[in-house]
This record gives structure tokens, sequence and C-alpha cells, in this order.
């Protein structure tokens, strides 16, 4: 007689929910996902406004993350890649910075930019090629010590710290203290060397469309919102209760698991900013940094400056912003519009769309990259997935999804 497949249920429909989904049914497994909201793809979504395609966020996919080269097909996303570099206003003036190694056309304008000394551009050169030699596995491994500290052990610059990395590595880390843990930074510092930074063509949200779009057997359920989690069963909002063997949660598991009432994780927050403009200030595809302590503006970025599926005749410039300033949804909207004139000389820009994201980018101590699928289970049938079990990138969220879905086929065999 043929064993019944058990009952399986994902709680939350992001990029970790969907990989656990795909691993399943790669075991011959099949999932019910629980999606609170009308779409799939968690923190990594994309609204068509005005003709042009808004992420909720700036985000880029690295391609050197080895989970997303496992599970995705960049080809069939049409990434189109940045430039390895960063335009840097500074007194009123546009400098390009950037890797000559990787793009030649770079090296002129890095040399005369005057961001750095010379001797800072040795040292990254020695990063570059010390981060290369490094495995992951090593990174993680090191003593954890914030990112600003060890910018300074290595003996940066004070300008080249103030100039490039705080505001580089702040829209990275959504913070602007450069707080945030050296393993992170070692290991984005490294993904960066290696492949590059990219967006697909139809946005941020063709990610987790593609990872849905591979499924067969997986089964969907939105704008559904789930109370609670026990073991062996899952109690909607609704007051409907479901059976469930086996309950990933992909999610925010704090509220869900009464045992988890006092470890909800801590957020970090952002706003992204949309404008049409008439005209590109950074003619190529940069992202553009403001090297000035106390500017609204961390960075902006003309995705027009990319191949992209909008049918929009003008240029679509986001600007994200760590620190508000208390500042209302109207007022940042002012104050941003009067920095872009008065640091990056932009001007006539209108207005198209404000994201408030109060959960950008989970915040961490003790960050890993790896965890065994044992490593996932909370009790007898909970199991816990998420880039909150790691580190905040997709990467993390990917081998979450993974871990929580083979600890689940290890036990139901």
């Amino acid at each position: 007689m043929k064993q019944k497949s058990p009952s399986i249920h994902i709680i939350g429909g992001g990029i970790s929910g969907l990989i656990a989904a795909r691993v399943l049914e790669e075991y011959g497994l099949s999932a019910t996902i629980i999606e609170a909201t009308d779409r799939l793809g968690g923190r990594v979504k994309t609204d068509v406004v005005d003709g042009y395609s808004l992420d909720h966020g700036f985000q880029v996919l690295l391609t050197a993350y080895p989970a997303a080269k496992k599970y995705l097909d960049f080809d069939a996303l049409a990434l189109q890649e940045f430039l390895p570099g960063s335009a840097i206003f500074k007194n009123g003036k546009q400098k390009i910075i950037g890797d000559p190694l990787r793009n030649l056309s770079l090296l002129l304008p890095t040399l005369f930019s005057g961001i750095g000394t010379v001797n800072d551009k040795i040292k990254i050169l020695a990063l570059n090629r010390r981060l290369k030699k490094k495995s992951i596995q090593n990174i993680f491994a090191e003593k954890e010590q914030t990112t600003l500290a060890y910018l300074e052990n290595i003996g940066f610059s004070e300008t080249i710290i103030t100039d490039f990395f705080i505001p580089f590595f702040s829209g990275i880390f959504l913070e602007n203290k450069l707080e945030t843990s050296s393993r992170m930074f070692e290991f984005v510092y490294k993904m960066f060397g290696e492949g590059n930074a990219a967006l697909p063509k139809d946005g941020i949200q063709a990610i987790p469309k593609q990872l849905f779009e591979k499924l067969k057997n997986t089964t969907c359920v939105f704008n559904t919102k789930v109370k609670s989690v026990e073991n062996g069963s899952i109690i909607l909002e609704s007051g409907e209760t479901l059976k469930s063997n086996f309950t990933i949660i992909a999610t925010q598991a704090s509220g869900l698991v009464s045992n988890l009432k006092n470890q909800a994780t801590l957020w970090k927050s952002c706003d992204t900013l949309y404008f049409e403009v008439a005209k590109r200030e950074i003619k190529k595809p940069l992202i553009g940094l403001i090297a000035m302590h106390n500017a609204l503006i961390n960075n902006i970025f003309y995705h027009t400056s990319l191949q992209t599926s909008a049918t929009a005749t003008k240029e679509l410039l986001s600007v994200t912003v760590i620190d508000r300033q208390n500042l209302t949804n109207k007022q940042l909207v002012t104050e941003v519009q009067k920095e872009l004139k008065e640091l990056c000389n932009i001007d006539y820009c209108t207005f198209i769309k404000q994201y408030n994201i109060p959960m950008a980018l989970p915040k961490l101590q003790d960050i890993q990259y790896e965890m065994l699928p044992s490593e996932t289970r909370l009790t007898e049938t909970i199991f816990l997935a998420g880039d909150t079990q790691l580190n905040g990138s997709l990467n993390a969220a990917m081998i979450a999804g993974e871990r929580a879905a083979l600890e689940v086929i290890n036990l139901s065999r």
C-alpha cells in the first residue's frame, strides 16, 4: 500500500518559502504556501506605475551569490548589469570611481577622482586580492567586529571611509554608522568582486516569479493571514484550523509560535522614493552616492540607465533614504527634491511614488552563512526558514529555505 504524502504548509511566499517548496518538489513532496498578501515575493516585489517598474526598495541581485547561481536562470531573467563603480557627489561635483581591472573605462576617472589617497587605492587592490582567495566559510569563521572598525584597522583614510565606504555600504546595510558585522562586509565585498550587481529587465519581482513558475505541484493560498502555529496545526486569523504534519515558517515567526514571543527580530527600515526626470546626470549605469554627513539621501540610481521593460519615455530615478530624520512623507519628498537639486544638480523631478519599508533588513548578531537542516527544527513539526536564520541577504533566504525543506524531507521518510 502506497504511503500517504504528509501535509506540508509553508507560511510566507517570499524567496525562502519558494525555495523550500522547490526543494520539496525535487524530492517528490508538495506543499501549500500560505501568503498573507495578494502575491508572492515577500520583500522582493515590483509595481508598475505610469509605465515604470518600481521595486519595493532599491534592491540588486549579486550574481556571485552561490545559492542564486544554483536556483536562478540568469539568462531567462534578462539580467542588466551595473558597472563596477560609483558616481560620488561631493561639493557639488560628480566623481567617478570603480574597478578598472574589471572595466577599463573606469581607470582614468578613478585615478583623477580625488576620492581617497594613493595609499587607499593600493589597500583596495590588496583587499580585493585577499578576499578573492578567502573562502566564504573562512569569512564567517572570523571574529566579528563592526565594519567601521574593520576598515579603520586596515588603515583606510578617513576621507575614503567618509566619501565612499559609508555611503556605499550604508545603502546595503541600511544603517549609516557601519555597525554591521565585518563578516557581512567581507562577504558582500567578495560577492561584488567576483560577480556583478544586476537587475532583471522586468524588475526585482522577476526573481520570485521565476521561482514560482518552476513549481509544478505546489498550491498557493493568498490574502490569508496566520494567527498562530502549533504542533500539527495552523490557526488562521479567520478562525479556521488547518491540519499540518510539517509547517515551515518562512516569515517573522515570533508572533506565530508561543515560545518565541520574546524573541522578535529587530528590523532596519528605509524609504525609497521614485521620480521621473527629463535627463540623466549619471550617464552610465552606476549607483550615485552622497558624500555628505547628515544628508537625507543615501544613494540614487537611474533605473533607465539599464534596459528595462518601462514603456514611459523619460528617465526613472530612485532615491534611498536610510534615516528620514522624523520628517512626514510630504516633508521628505520636498527635502529630497531640494537635496537632489543642491547636491546632484538634478532639477525638475516629478514625484511618482514613495515606499516606506519598516522591515527592510533584519538586524542580526553573530551572523552565519550556513546551517544544518536539523538547525531549522523548532519543534516536532515546526521549522524556521527566512534570511533571519543566517544573515540579511537573498542568498541566506535561499539557503535557509533549502535547509528547512531538507529537514522535512529527512523526517518524512
